[in-house]
């Protein structure tokens, strides 16, 4: 299919981003190197480009160091950064909410987050997500296209300069889900953890999924050192299945077997997530179900109060409910921890974020 036909077949935001150049933290850093070579270059110039591209240039014009006409080059064929920042809001417990825009004008929400071993940036994989969590902000918002692993770097890149240079810590928690967008998220991580690209350790990066079970399993085979965070939400199908609508293509019994083979790969420890939900998931009936499910499961569970979201009927329990859930746990030997909500009076906590910059409150 030649190119114009197959672009105007796309959604209008997916064409105005597959139009652009790509960008030069979108594609793998040995394809720098090998721009360079076709163009005839010394090797040496490929060590400077990505210098510069992972370090503080923010037009061409700043890589003093290379000759104008490669610098033109470049520029007819790349992008150097795919990310600005439209705006930031401070909520009152410090957090930061980022309204970025990507390629074709889409915006995306992330999210900077400070804890006494460092600063966390939450960062979104897709602009909109088809996943269809019943809990969730970003499906309602609409689903428009993934962003490549440069839209991805550049939130990062952006947040860490409210940080005076670096964010310590990665988490794909924002809107989206990565593993619906494996090969840039994949080129993503490639780039960076390399030692000539961001150069962080995958130990500081942790990758949140509902649990799309053969991506997970593909996922494995590269057995990078991240932390996979896997949203459960529920002891079995009946009602996993009602407020997750991925369920009921990978069952609990699927995605716990992909999990497990997750772990023999790795050696990883996996992060159940668990958001409770007001009558809906939150018994200690549940708690014990929940307990028995993931015995002897090399994981952690994490419980989430969920956050309100307008238009869902959802609601976080009481305090004590979720004192009585964690408590359960505990007292079966699991290993489990309740998060700290941060930003919800920005819409910016978990499952809070959605696509365009759009306000619930």
């Amino acid at each position: 299919m030649k190119f114009e036909k197959y672009i105007f077949k796309l959604k209008p935001c997916e064409r105005m981003a597959r139009m652009v150049r790509p960008g030069l933290t979108s594609i793998q850093i040995q394809e720098i190197r090998d721009w360079v070579k076709d163009k005839g270059l010394p090797s040496y110039r490929a060590d400077q480009i990505i210098k510069w591209v992972y370090g503080n240039a923010e037009t061409f014009d700043d890589m003093t160091n290379i000759p104008k006409a490669i610098r033109d080059s470049l520029e007819a064929d790349f992008m150097l950064r795919e990310v600005t920042t439209d705006r930031v809001l401070l909520s009152d417990d410090g957090t930061k909410k980022f309204v970025f825009t990507v390629s074709g004008g889409e915006k995306v929400e992330g999210v900077l987050m400070k804890y006494k071993y460092g600063s966390t940036v939450c960062i979104s994989t897709q602009a909109g997500c088809r996943m269809g969590c019943k809990f969730c902000a970003s499906p309602p918002a609409g689903y428009c296209r993934s962003l490549t692993a440069g839209e991805m770097l550049g939130q990062v890149t952006e947040a860490g300069k409210e940080c005076g240079g670096r964010v310590d810590n990665v988490v794909l928690m924002g809107i989206g889900e990565p593993l619906d967008n494996f090969e840039n998220v994949v080129t993503f991580l490639q780039n960076l953890s390399a030692p000539d690209g961001y150069q962080m350790s995958l130990r500081h990066v942790s990758l949140s999924t509902c649990g799309l079970a053969d991506k997970i399993r593909e996922l494995a085979e590269y057995k990078f050192g991240l932390t996979l965070s896997v949203s459960l939400h529920a002891p079995n199908d009946e009602l996993r299945g009602k407020i997750m609508p991925i369920n009921k293509k990978y069952g609990i019994v699927q995605l716990l077997s992909a999990v497990e083979y997750y772990t023999q790969m790795t050696g990883r420890r996996v992060v159940f997530e668990y958001a409770l939900i007001r009558g809906v998931n939150d018994s200690v009936e549940n708690a014990r179900e929940l307990a028995v499910l993931l015995r002897k499961k090399l994981c952690h569970i994490n419980l989430i109060a969920c956050n309100p979201v307008k238009g869902t009927g959802f609601f976080p329990p009481p305090a004590q409910t979720v004192q009585n859930f964690y408590k359960t746990l505990e007292q079966s030997g699991a290993s489990v921890t309740i998060r700290r909500t941060m930003g919800a009076d920005l819409d910016a906590s978990c499952g809070q974020l959605r696509r365009n910059g759009q306000r619930e409150s």
